[in-house]
């Protein structure tokens, strides 16, 4: 393995981190007002208090990798994706914020801004990251040079049906954390919603992977994407089947492997290339890395860095492993 190749690898391991605990954020805060009744809105959120911040560490992870190893990519991308980065960072930001000033609320009307906001924070950026997925998936333009256009992609069918699968990939893994880290109303709630989201999120990412196969820019690799969409969809069934049965730690596994693989697929489907381009071709790996040297010196990070937030994320579930109600205090 070439040391590209492997800070490829380290850089979708911290996505599909980042799609694994900040999605169940995400997926939870979507479906706040579906809990509403018996305390449900705070129950869930004294659910993700512990790790609510803690989880972002894995797309700061990320997009320091992407800078220091991958700076050939790193421009092109985030320029081509400005007009749907830009929203899904201002949705972030205004989820958070909203979290932190809900309990500050004077009127009741100011408190329905704040639950709003709370729910966009997490049901936007959901869909988003499903629209920069499928954007990768589909391929993108180059315009000349290593400039990017994703205008046109955007209305692709492959790109439309990740965003759909996305917002139900991530509501249905929040609703298999909220299922196993609350008790009473809460979690038979959630444990229903995963039932019904988590058939809808396999069929959604069966046809995603299917129209990134036929319309889409010719994957690299299409065995390969054709068997993590099949994985994708048994995870997500799994999750549904494992929730049936009163087993809410394996269905939680099972939406977290769904969230990882949905990370890893546009990536696997193209290697070696790291931007693919819609018509054939693209950016291959060896163009978008830095050179060997800056690797070298970068890979202290790998070593050290990736263990001690790995450790971090560790202590803080057991540290908070106990459900949940709405008598718990809560740390947001």
């Amino acid at each position: 393995m070439t040391m590209q190749t492997a800070w490829l690898l380290l850089l979708g391991g911290l996505l599909a981190g980042y799609f694994v605990l900040g999605g169940y954020d995400y997926g939870a805060q979507a479906l706040r007002p579906l809990l509403a009744r018996g305390g449900g809105r705070q129950t869930t959120m004294t659910a993700l208090g512990p790790f609510f911040f803690g989880n972002e560490v894995w797309l700061v992870a990320f997009a320091g990798v992407l800078f220091g190893a991958f700076p050939f990519l790193e421009g092109p991308l985030l320029a081509g994706l400005y007009p749907v980065l830009v929203p899904l960072l201002l949705a972030l930001v205004a989820g958070k914020a909203a979290v932190q000033l809900r309990g500050r609320a004077r009127t009741r009307s100011a408190e329905r801004v704040w639950d709003a906001l709370i729910t966009a924070g997490g049901l936007v950026p959901a869909l988003l990251w499903g629209t920069v997925t499928g954007v990768l998936l589909n391929g993108v333009a180059f315009t000349g040079g290593h400039s990017i256009a994703v205008g046109a992609a955007l209305a692709s069918p492959t790109v439309l049906l990740c965003t759909a699968a996305a917002g139900l990939l991530f509501t249905a893994h929040g609703a298999a954390y909220l299922a196993l880290r609350t008790r009473g109303t809460t979690a038979g709630r959630a444990a229903v919603l995963l039932g019904r989201l988590a058939p809808a999120a396999a069929g959604a990412s069966v046809l995603a992977v299917a129209a990134a196969l036929a319309t889409g820019g010719a994957p690299a690799n299409p065995a390969v994407a054709a068997v993590l969409g099949a994985v994708l969809a048994a995870a997500l069934l799994g999750a549904q089947i494992a929730s049936r049965q009163g087993r809410s730690g394996a269905a939680f596994a099972c939406t977290c492997a769904a969230a990882a693989v949905f990370a890893a697929l546009p990536w696997a489907a193209h290697y070696p290339y790291v931007l693919a381009d819609a018509g054939g071709g693209g950016m291959e790996i060896g163009a978008a890395a830095a050179d060997g040297a800056t690797l070298a010196v970068l890979s202290a990070f790998g070593v050290a860095v990736v263990p001690l937030m790995l450790a971090y994320q560790a202590a803080g579930w057991w540290a908070f492993r106990g459900r949940v109600d709405d008598r718990t205090p809560s740390y947001l």
